[in-house]
């Protein structure tokens, strides 16, 4: 016959488990936040990893929010991703202003300030110039996701095209307002295509942003040369697309490894 416990009975049966191995009550430990300084080392090595896989050339930038305080983000100072210390970071709050940290900011660092006000969920953005995307955002050929690497583009990859914004420019998203524009047009989306200009990516890690900027390169790369085949292109199906998540960890342990010595 199976007995069954009174909730007293049960009550009791539960104390005692959690008193002989308390390992069972237990919640698991939370991961504590990294540190400023492995924050701006890491930062550091996402300038340098873009710069050296030409995600970036001597333009394009990085940040990564700060997990002590969603309201602020860490950047560098205009200067050449390749050549970035932990000197150069700066942190900024969500208007783009200095808080600490020396040194000339970006003049499109407001694309990384609106979007961190629009997207609470996004950790880090990349800005970049990739060659193999300016195509897409000039032709009336939208991006697509080619292979696995590339599973984000599945969620669609929009336009942003200054001139709704603000007219005739220099097309630098140099003011709030513009960084406003760009964030509207990227949405909930991981990246947008900027005309005659480059690209945004985020991410809720730095390591996975890094991944992404090169990938939505690559999977440019791809689909150009897959076009030009003139057989018809098979893209991955939007299902296929949302269960190939990546977190590009290898990836990114492997772009480290090629880092000059």
């Amino acid at each position: 016959m199976r007995r069954i416990l009174t909730l007293p009975a049960a009550a009791l049966l539960i104390a005692v488990v959690s008193t002989v191995n308390p390992v069972l009550s237990q919640a698991p430990p939370v991961a504590a936040p990294p540190t400023r300084q492995v924050l701006v080392d890491d930062l550091v090595t996402a300038n340098r990893i873009l710069a050296n896989e030409g995600v970036v050339d001597g333009y394009g930038h990085v940040s990564v929010r700060n997990p002590a305080n969603a309201s602020r983000y860490f950047l560098a100072s205009a200067g050449a991703p390749a050549l970035v210390t932990p000197a150069d970071i700066v942190e900024y709050d969500l208007e783009s202003s200095p808080i600490s940290g020396a040194g000339a900011g970006y003049m499109e660092r407001f694309i990384h300030g609106e979007i961190y006000k629009a997207r609470p969920d996004v950790t880090a953005v990349v800005h970049c110039h990739c060659l193999d995307v300016i195509p897409f955002a000039a032709a009336n050929v939208p991006l697509r996701p080619m292979y696995h690497m590339g599973y984000f583009i599945g969620e669609g990859v929009p336009v942003f095209d200054i001139r709704a914004a603000a007219g005739i420019t220099d097309m630098l998203v140099s003011t709030p307002s513009l960084g406003q524009a760009l964030a509207g047009v990227l949405g909930r989306r991981s990246a947008a295509l900027m005309r005659g200009h480059g690209a945004v990516v985020v991410a809720d890690s730095l390591h996975v942003v890094v991944a992404k900027a090169y990938y939505l390169n690559v999977n440019a790369r791809l689909q150009s040369e897959a076009i030009q085949l003139r057989s018809g292109v098979t893209y991955l199906d939007p299902e296929e697309a949302k269960k190939a998540v990546q977190t590009y960890e290898r990836s990114w342990e492997f772009w480290k490894s090629r880092l000059p010595r």
